[in-house]
């Protein structure tokens, strides 16, 4: 009896997400391209902003896509391949969500691959430039948006919703 006791609370303990007021960590599910939700806490990538779901960009030849579902679909194929996520808290935005720096089990950053892949794009006024370099190499290579034409999403969302 005390070994099938011992059995179901190794079983609880390594299938609960970790939350603490710092830290967050568990399988995510995606949003968007730039907000995930863990331990139903949901969090917003720190100083990067993603098109929104409904946001449309021109390909490479001028055709119109759903980048945002382009960007949220790449992140979910990101993150499946090494979990869980850790979150590191930075702040709250005004949305109540925890804004936070995450990486994979494997140790990769999610907020610099998003932006190295071009499917988000540095926000200066709140990352100060951490992911400039990556932004650079994303336009570089033409990568996810950088193909062809896009608005930042913040400018998308300011026109569409009157804010960011």
């Amino acid at each position: 009896m005390a070994k099938a006791a011992f059995l179901t609370i190794v079983a609880l303990t390594t299938t609960v997400p970790a939350v603490s007021a710092d830290r967050v960590t568990g399988r995510a599910s995606v949003i968007d391209g730039d907000t995930i939700e863990v331990a139903g806490q949901r969090i917003r990538f720190n100083g990067i902003d993603a098109p929104e779901s409904w946001q449309l960009c021109n390909d490479a030849a001028g055709r119109k896509y759903q980048c945002g579902k382009v960007a949220a679909d790449a992140l979910d194929e990101f993150l499946a391949a090494s979990r869980p996520v850790t979150c590191d808290f930075v702040s709250w935005d005004r949305y109540h969500r925890m804004v936070a720096n995450c990486s994979r089990a494997d140790g990769q950053s999610v907020n610099h691959w998003l932006v190295r892949n071009g499917h988000a794009l540095d926000w200066p006024p709140y990352s100060h430039g951490a992911f400039a370099a990556d932004q650079a190499a994303a336009e570089a290579e033409r990568a996810g948006m950088w193909q062809g034409t896009f608005s930042p999403p913040w400018e998308v969302r300011a026109a569409r919703c009157g804010g960011s």
